[in-house]
């Protein structure tokens, strides 16, 4: 048996067909279109399923169940999408659309969880029984994996880690509140510290790369800079550690997990953020005689989104 798996971006909807191991055997996509109705979208993602099928020479026979990862919140008891604003829904009936189409088991979660399982099976922490998997991008996503299930807490709000404050009274966020680990921890954060800071020195390697706009300033200028020991850049992305690793840190007191995976456009970055990452939290771990959580980069990329959306199945309670 197969399995499918779609990953619903605001550009673009890739899908695949994935075997039990998590290996994508075919693959296919569509755009997202936020000028049809939603009964309209959910069509045209299942006539491409349908034809991916047909093209890999899979039946619906074949098929054990499809999931779907969504940029916002989705109720895998129910299959409802509450909220995904890039699309324009909101509480839509995501399962029951979608199986008038094809008659199957049908799974929605949160983007950030999908790609939080799908390390766990065939990724960085596969064969693990717990694992965080932080997402470092515009935002800062994540999805907390026990027992190979998804944990996002009684009510289904659980794990977003980029909305626990991290400074009291701090940086406004888009969620209303202050303070939240995501003007801190994530790409846009690193770009604003950079720009808080460079018209006092013109003379960075930051200002040169960005050829004297600020505005074309990137996390990959900043952190490039630092790696050349930039003065300025270095004091960024020190900053930018330290918020960090006191994230981590707090993820580790709180649940104890075995990996901590990072994703996103920031780890790109690689080695020189990890290894800056691995040196820093431990500083803010409070039982420091006892193992304590490896910090990892994440393996699977982009196609995280459709592995581990083929795997909710299995990975949901009830």
């Amino acid at each position: 048996m197969v399995r499918i798996g779609i990953d619903i971006g605001g550009t673009g909807i890739q899908m695949g067909v994935v075997d039990d191991a998590g290996h994508i055997l075919t693959r296919s996509a569509v755009t997202t279109r936020t000028d049809i109705p939603f009964s309209e979208q959910i069509a045209v993602m299942a006539n491409c399923c349908k034809d991916m099928l047909k093209e890999g020479n899979y039946s619906l026979l074949d098929v054990a169940s499809i999931g779907a990862g969504v940029p916002g919140v989705g109720d895998a008891k129910t299959g409802e999408v509450v909220l995904c604003t890039n699309l324009g829904w909101h509480h839509v009936p995501f399962r029951e659309e979608f199986r008038k189409h094809l008659d199957k088991p049908i799974f929605v979660d949160n983007d950030a969880n999908v790609a939080a399982l799908a390390e766990s099976v065939a990724g960085v922490s596969a064969g693990t029984f717990s694992s965080v998997f932080i997402t470092l991008g515009t935002g800062v996503g994540s999805g907390i994996i026990l027992g190979g299930r998804i944990w996002s807490g009684a009510h289904g709000a659980g794990g977003e880690l980029g909305h626990a404050i991290l400074e009291l009274d701090g940086e406004p966020c888009s969620c209303g509140n202050h303070g939240c680990l995501e003007r801190y921890c994530s790409a846009t954060a690193i770009i604003r510290m950079a720009r808080e800071q460079i018209g006092r020195h013109p003379e960075s390697a930051i200002m040169q790369a960005c050829q004297g706009d600020p505005a074309k300033i990137n996390a990959k200028i900043i952190i490039d800079a630092a790696r050349d020991a930039d003065p300025l850049a270095v004091k960024v992305f020190r900053r930018y550690v330290t918020c960090l690793g006191q994230a981590i840190a707090n993820v580790c007191n709180i649940l104890d997990p075995e990996v901590i995976v990072l994703g996103g456009g920031v780890s790109k970055a690689g080695a020189f953020l990890l290894d800056a990452v691995r040196e820093e939290y431990v500083k803010y771990i409070l039982f420091k005689d006892l193992e304590h959580a490896r910090v990892e980069l994440a393996r699977l990329g982009p196609d995280a989104g459709i592995i581990g959306a083929a795997m909710l199945s299995s990975a949901n309670p009830g």
